[in-house]
């Protein structure tokens, strides 16, 4: 298991948590778009994301 980055904003971190995204496992499980339409995710939220992936040598579904 995977910690999540810090990601920017409360908005963010609680929409994560709600959708049971807790880990970067379980984001890697997540299509890319389905992350960004959650209320509370933006641009910053996003990138973060992203770049905590590809450190990890993860990505979003297709």
């Amino acid at each position: 298991m995977t910690d999540l980055p810090d990601v920017p904003g409360a908005p963010a971190r609680r929409a994560l948590a709600g959708a049971g995204i807790v880990d970067l496992e379980s984001l890697a499980r997540w299509r890319e778009a389905d992350v960004a339409a959650l209320h509370g995710v933006g641009r910053r939220a996003m990138t973060a994301l992203r770049e905590a992936l590809d450190e990890a040598g993860m990505a979003f579904q297709d």
